[in-house]
């Protein structure tokens, strides 16, 4: 797997160098953001690792510059300004992943693998559907009734998660593990943000609706839910 990193800390550069290089994974590293953006337009990577508060360019603007020019390689955010507000901003400019500083290098490998086989997994040009749902995970596109949905990177693996289990009910515990791939602090309220993002998106001007609440038990996507208690 090839990576690139963006970060100006020196030390934790390299430590997290070290640790990759320990899976026998190349890593190319940027200490400014400018440099790394720069790679990232020209260089075909696996996976992008990119701190927040950067010299040049920070890691929301290169996120969002990188998805406005519609490269898709996988974004785990580094920062460690870890309020929720701060992390619905890396979600909604492009990260699909967000870790907050200080962490354990075994979470971070364990995020990047995961990010590395979502992204596999989209190459092969799969299409999912449910009712007149349809996700195209190569182009990452939504469509509900032929019309095109707009969704960010989270909202999309959320999505993705959710179709992929259809008819199944998911807690919000299996949604913090699987699509955040940590556990997320119960204090926070991340998970029903991001469901009623979906909702809205998915459900709220179509028919039937997809997305059920299972009271005490979490959320569930299937067709006439209601008719089926």
């Amino acid at each position: 797997m090839q990576v690139l990193l963006i970060e100006d800390e020196k030390k934790l550069a390299s430590l997290i160098v070290r640790a990759l290089e320990d899976q026998g994974w190349k890593v190319d590293v940027a200490e400014d953001g400018f440099i790394g953006k720069s790679l990232a337009l020209v260089n075909k990577y696996d996976v992008l690792v990119v701190d927040v508060i950067l010299p040049k360019v920070n890691g929301i603007q290169i996120c969002q510059e990188l998805r406005s020019k519609q490269i898709k390689t996988p974004i785990l955010i580094l920062s460690a300004l870890g309020s929720l507000d701060d992390k619905l901003l890396g979600f909604d400019h492009g990260a699909d992943d967000y870790l907050v500083k200080p962490f354990e290098i075994k979470e971070l490998l364990a995020r990047l693998k995961a990010l590395h086989k979502r992204s596999e997994v989209k190459k092969s040009g799969e299409k999912l559907q449910v009712e007149n749902l349809v996700m195209d995970l190569e182009k990452k596109m939504v469509t509900r009734d032929g019309q095109i949905i707009i969704l960010t990177a989270k909202e999309f693996n959320l999505l993705e998660y959710f179709v992929r289990n259809h008819g199944r009910v998911i807690s919000r515990k299996e949604i913090s593990e699987e699509v955040w791939g940590t556990s997320i602090d119960s204090g926070t309220n991340v998970i029903d943000v991001y469901m009623n993002f979906l909702r809205k998106k998915i459900d709220k001007n179509f028919h039937p609706k997809l997305f059920h609440t299972v009271v005490g038990m979490g959320y569930i996507l299937q067709e006439n839910y209601e008719n089926q208690k």
